[in-house]
């Protein structure tokens, strides 16, 4: 479960938005000063964090500078300040977003959302960066070959290895067209004779797979009469 800790005064808020992310399937903890959170997220670090600024003890600012010196977990910071020099300074500070009060709480969901994925894809990338060639990084998928593990916006998809191997093929040159030949060719050994069309069921199937974690999932393209490819640009 995504753990949050959340750093406001306002026991009002406190509550109103603990009740509101723990519907959403989160795992809330809630402090009323800075000192006290600073003390837990040290023995144990959440995976994101909502600060008010103006708070007694120690301020938000206060907070998220301590934080930087050993953590890099995600923060947005709630307030009910409008001066944009707040904002300048605690994004230069490694504030990740910032939320004015009174919000949407729709928008407040999403924006946790929004910044839980882009860490989780940034540690993805990092992970790829030192396993080398095992692994692979397109946008929103990750797929690590020594471990036949596949994720997409950090969520795991269970791949059969014919379908890991076509996307895989297609995944390493985006914008590049390969036709059902070329996939079999990635998919079977050679002394395997199948149609050219399973390759088509396969898409199909992968596609589906993909599209109960994410519905919006469109970056396998078909190219009527010629092929597949990955959605983007060529990053050979």
């Amino acid at each position: 479960m995504v753990t949050i800790d959340f750093v406001d005064d306002d026991r009002n808020i406190l509550e109103s938005v603990r009740m509101l992310l723990e519907s959403n399937g989160y795992s809330v903890q809630t402090f009323t000063d800075g000192d006290s959170a600073l003390e837990k997220i040290r023995l144990s670090p959440p995976c994101l964090v909502l600060l008010d600024i103006k708070m007694p003890r120690m301020d938000g600012m206060s907070l998220l500078h301590r934080l930087r010196q050993e953590s890099d977990v995600p923060v947005i910071f709630l307030t009910s300040k409008n001066e944009e020099l707040d904002e300048l300074f605690g994004l230069k500070m490694g504030a990740d977003d910032f939320i004015r009060k009174p919000f949407s709480p729709y928008l407040l969901v999403e924006r946790i959302r929004a910044v839980l994925r882009r860490f989780s894809l940034d540690t993805e990338e990092k992970r790829l960066q030192k396993r080398g060639d095992n692994a692979l990084l397109r946008g929103d998928l990750f797929m690590d070959m020594e471990r036949h593990a596949c994720t997409w916006k950090g969520r795991p998809v269970v791949l059969t290895v014919t379908e890991f191997l076509i996307l895989h093929a297609l995944a390493q040159r985006p914008g590049i067209v390969k036709s059902r030949d070329a996939l079999m060719d990635v998919a079977y050994d050679d002394q395997v004779y199948v149609d050219d069309r399973t390759i088509d069921s396969h898409i199909k199937r992968l596609r589906k797979k993909f599209k109960m974690v994410d519905d919006e999932f469109d970056v396998v393209e078909t190219l009527y009469g010629v092929g597949y490819k990955f959605r983007g640009t060529d990053l050979s």
